[in-house]
């Protein structure tokens, strides 16, 4: 599946408010609002202490900005995708935070009937649907991007995440791919980046080498819940097994970031040791 190329959009500028910044110390992690994430994108931020919305690159329609893929509540091999219906008013290069919503009013309602079609019978549905809420309500704004990204900040909430959320459109970063990602990171006074499998495949570290940012890889189970989770939304693990038993398992992945943290910059030190 296509990534978005974070070196599609030009630099960011510094907004005009800028937002307030968090202390130094700990993981960042940069990803575009996605629908409806998958576990493991939603594994990745939870385990992170930033999520750097990347909300100032392409659109693109073979992603997941847009969609996600929902199981059967009984039968997760049985798979069917729910699309929020979006126009792009400059075409092609438009940017994610532009991308707007085809029909709002009939969107949220096949949103809504889906989602209780697919998941409706679970025990935990009462509260998954109250927590949605907000999903649904979103789409009054008629932006995608402002739907895909309430719908994970509930997928965090319900997991008791207490990171903190910042704009890539909001900060100041270099064109380019590997430097972009480093000035978003270096933004949040993070000490290391956590980056998924996708991303390592292209990753230039020397970058975050010297803003003294170490780069740790994240790397999910694929086993029991995980096998599919690199595909599905993790909207059928809250509903097959409750948020509780998701945030139990998301904790457990998550304990390792401290050792994981501390390796990565190990390694960066020994390497400008070296250099």
């Amino acid at each position: 599946m296509p990534r978005t190329n974070p070196s599609s959009a030009t630099a960011s500028p510094a907004a005009s408010s800028t937002p307030d910044l968090p202390g130094p110390g700990g993981l960042c992690a940069v990803h575009q609002p996605n629908f409806l994430p998958r576990l493991t994108t939603l594994a990745k931020l939870f385990a992170a202490d930033y999520w750097i919305v990347l909300d100032d690159v392409q659109f693109t329609r073979r992603d997941y900005q847009h969609r996600a893929r929902l199981a059967n509540l009984n039968d997760p091999a049985r798979q069917q995708w729910l699309t929020i219906p979006t126009h792009l008013p400059g075409g092609r290069p438009t940017l994610i935070r532009d991308a707007v919503i085809d029909a709002p009013d009939l969107a949220r309602r096949r949103t809504a009937g889906m989602l209780r079609q697919h998941y409706g019978a679970s025990p935990h549905w009462p509260a998954l649907a109250e927590a949605l809420d907000p999903v649904l309500d979103a789409f009054d704004t008629g932006r995608t991007a402002t739907v895909t990204e309430t719908s994970t900040r509930v997928l965090l909430d319900l997991l008791g995440w207490e990171g903190q959320f910042l704009t890539s459109s909001r900060l100041p970063a270099r064109p380019g791919r590997s430097v972009r990602l480093a000035d978003l990171a270096a933004a949040t006074g993070a000490r290391a980046y956590l980056c998924g499998t996708g991303g390592m495949s292209y990753l230039d570290q020397n970058p975050f080498a010297a803003r003294n940012i170490a780069v740790a890889p994240f790397r999910p189970p694929t086993t029991g819940i995980w096998s599919s989770g690199r595909r599905l939304s993790a909207l059928w693990a809250f509903a097959a097994l409750g948020p509780q038993d998701v945030a139990a398992r998301l904790q457990t992945l998550a304990s390792d970031r401290t050792a994981l943290q501390t390796t990565a910059v190990s390694l960066l030190e020994e390497r400008e040791t070296y250099h």
